[in-house]
């Protein structure tokens, strides 16, 4: 009996406990403000995305490609800074070796005529250094890589958000309510990426074209950072999900909105803490890294931080309303 005793006594303390830390920030509740706050800064970027569209880099509207080798040994460093002065920072810079000799340089400038490339190789010459023409070669991009490359992009985000809900359907499939609670948790998975898409595109719309800074300009790297942000914003959100799963198999004597609420404030450091150490490293970067790789860290930086916020204050909410409107036992 004395045994029986200190296990009610226990579980009324752990129940007791769950009621406090729910009570202590009670984010659920709020969850109206969260999504205004995201409406505030979304519907912008749609409106500029709409009317204004994007400033496409090279890799989108073509351009002219050089590898150039130079007579003498090169960094990286001086030829970033020749090219961003003489083309601004829409260039972009690659090194490559090249064999034996000094390493040669994928130098992707807008589309130049003749004239403009000849006066742009002796600009160069005479900040770097004299150019080896015999294993220097110049081509022209042109925009349909460009759109296979976004065509690409487009379908390996709709295919991961797809398997992205087929996986969540079925990893919680087995929390009360069955499948069609684990379609909730997918397309609530679902609506905080779309949300972290929207930012990111819109952001870089009114940058790109409202602003008109070259740093806002859509190249490849600005879709390398797009993909990595998906998996960052639903990797997030899954560690999330799965305590609100497991609490839900163990914890008595609270609503759905509660559990939410207490699975928030249990994986709320963890959440803050991996993405600000992620975000230090991102401002670094952005501040001393150079003007090539400045709009990949950016998108990057605004994924990551929209990210972290729509896994904390949007998806879980977005579930709590799902589960309102379509209630399961």
């Amino acid at each position: 009996m004395a045994g029986q005793s200190a296990i009610r006594e226990a579980a009324g303390g752990a129940a007791t406990t769950d009621r406090t830390q729910t009570r202590r920030l009670d984010l659920i509740g709020k969850r109206n403000w969260f999504f205004l706050v995201s409406l505030i800064i979304i519907v912008p970027g749609i409106v500029s995305m709409v009317t204004q569209g994007f400033s496409l880099g090279v890799d989108f509207v073509g351009g002219s490609q050089a590898t150039v080798y130079f007579e003498h040994p090169a960094t990286l460093a001086e030829v970033q800074q020749a090219v961003t002065h003489l083309e601004g920072t829409s260039a972009t810079v690659q090194e490559t070796t090249g064999g034996a000799g000094a390493g040669g340089f994928v130098i992707t400038t807008r589309a130049l005529t003749p004239t403009e490339q000849s006066a742009f190789e002796q600009a160069l010459a005479a900040r770097v250094g004299p150019i080896n023409q015999a294993r220097s070669t110049y081509t022209q991009v042109g925009g349909s890589v460009a759109q296979n490359t976004v065509r690409n992009a487009f379908a390996a985000i709709i295919l991961a958000s797809l398997l992205i809900l087929g996986y969540l359907a079925f990893r919680f499939r087995k929390v009360p309510g069955g499948w069609r609670s684990g379609l909730q948790f997918g397309g609530s998975a679902l609506i905080a990426l779309l949300h972290d898409v929207f930012v990111l595109t819109g952001i870089y719309s009114i940058l790109g074209r409202v602003f008109n800074l070259p740093i806002g300009q859509i190249n490849s790297l600005f879709l390398t950072a797009l993909l990595t942000v998906v998996g960052f914003s639903v990797h997030d959100t899954i560690v999330v999900f799965d305590r609100i799963r497991e609490n839900l198999l163990t914890t008595r004597g609270l609503t759905f909105e509660q559990i939410a609420n207490l699975s928030l404030m249990q994986t709320l450091n963890r959440s803050i803490i991996t993405s600000f150490t992620v975000v230090i490293v991102l401002v670094a970067l952005l501040v001393f890294g150079g003007a090539t790789i400045q709009g990949f860290v950016l998108a990057l930086l605004i994924g990551i931080v929209s990210g972290t916020y729509s896994s904390i204050f949007n998806a879980t909410p977005i579930l709590v309303v799902w589960r309102r409107l379509q209630p399961v036992r």
